[in-house]
């Protein structure tokens, strides 16, 4: 009983905490930036690599909680998925990290500069394409409708926020948001939709 316990979830969390984690860290880093407790930029997106590392966490715990009483295997997609996106991450991290310290420390060329501040975006970018490789991968019709949803929970997150506070921002209401913060969202709406399958469905889905 109890080496089947440690298998499940994280660190002996399962996903709904490291949900909790990565809610609250996002709003904490959310609060310090409108608030203008924290104005610059660099310094955001370090506090933002918290979030960030955190849904890995998200990730492993969902994928080692059993998908039912049987506690069915992860398909092949599902382990390349979760492979695909830890590369994503680890590549996000690092030339984000590459990236804060050259723009610091070091007289970067224009041309260079664009170069780094292009990569950690193609990094996130990897996994959504992580996530679309497993619709498209996943054999079992039933675990591709679970992620399908997922994706549209999330995409209905993000660009509501991004719909609502860009009319805002128009309207000289709220402060300007980075584009970024809606990439967040979306990761954070992954989370959700894992939530909503599972109070639907019984599962929490392969994402």
């Amino acid at each position: 009983m109890m080496a089947q316990t440690a298998k499940n979830g994280f660190l002996g969390r399962g996903p709904l905490f490291w949900m909790g984690m990565m809610f609250i860290s996002t709003i904490a880093v959310a609060v310090l930036a409108i608030s203008g407790a924290v104005e610059n930029k660099g310094a955001i997106m370090i506090l933002l690599v918290a979030p960030a590392s955190l849904m890995i966490a998200v990730y492993k715990a969902a994928q080692n909680q059993p998908m039912d009483d049987n506690c069915v295997a992860k398909s092949t997609a599902q382990q390349r998925y979760i492979k695909r996106v830890a590369i994503s991450t680890s590549l996000y991290l690092m030339t984000f990290a590459l990236m804060t310290f050259l723009k610091d420390e070091v007289e970067v060329p224009l041309v260079a500069q664009y170069i780094l501040a292009v990569l950690p975006g193609l990094a996130v970018c990897g996994i959504f394409w992580a996530v679309g490789r497993l619709i498209v991968e996943e054999e079992d019709e039933f675990l591709r409708m679970l992620t399908v949803r997922q994706t549209l929970i999330a995409s209905a997150l993000s660009l509501s926020a991004a719909s609502v506070w860009g009319y805002l921002e128009s309207a000289d209401l709220v402060v300007h948001a980075d584009a970024y913060w809606y990439a967040i969202i979306w990761f954070f709406g992954l989370g959700v939709g894992a939530v909503a399958n599972r109070i639907q469905y019984g599962t929490w889905g392969a994402v």
